[in-house]
């Protein structure tokens, strides 16, 4: 039996098509208390999981703060991320991003994909 038979999953519609690659803007509702806030979480997205029946389809998004590699995973399906916006999409060959965790400063950094319109023009 799968949870998605149980509870209908409904996809959130504030979430865009991402690839591996993309510098994203992650918007998070956080609660602190009776307090609700919103919170931004900007970063690379290095890996993103369909999961078997679609109901734990995750991203995860890494940055680096203060010289120190933070990366957070949020769940597709989630009530609690408010909206995703793509910043840039970054041309890579692979899958899952894992090795940029042993890179730093520049060398870190993603060349930008073209649209398809501009590589035609070209």
């Amino acid at each position: 039996m799968n949870a998605d038979t149980l509870v209908p999953v409904e996809s959130n519609p504030n979430i865009p098509v991402l690839r591996p690659g993309d510098t994203v803007k992650v918007s998070i509702r956080v609660v602190e208390g009776e307090r609700v806030r919103s919170q931004v979480f900007q970063g690379v997205v290095i890996r993103i999981r369909k999961g078997s029946d679609n109901v734990n389809a995750n991203f995860t998004v890494r940055r680096v703060a203060f010289g120190v590699g933070v990366e957070r995973t949020f769940f597709l399906h989630s009530p609690t991320v408010e909206k995703v916006e793509v910043v840039r999409h970054g041309k890579v060959r692979r899958a899952k991003l894992y090795y940029l965790r042993g890179l730093t400063a520049k060398k870190a950094r993603l060349k930008e994909r073209r649209p398809k319109e501009e590589q035609n023009d070209a």
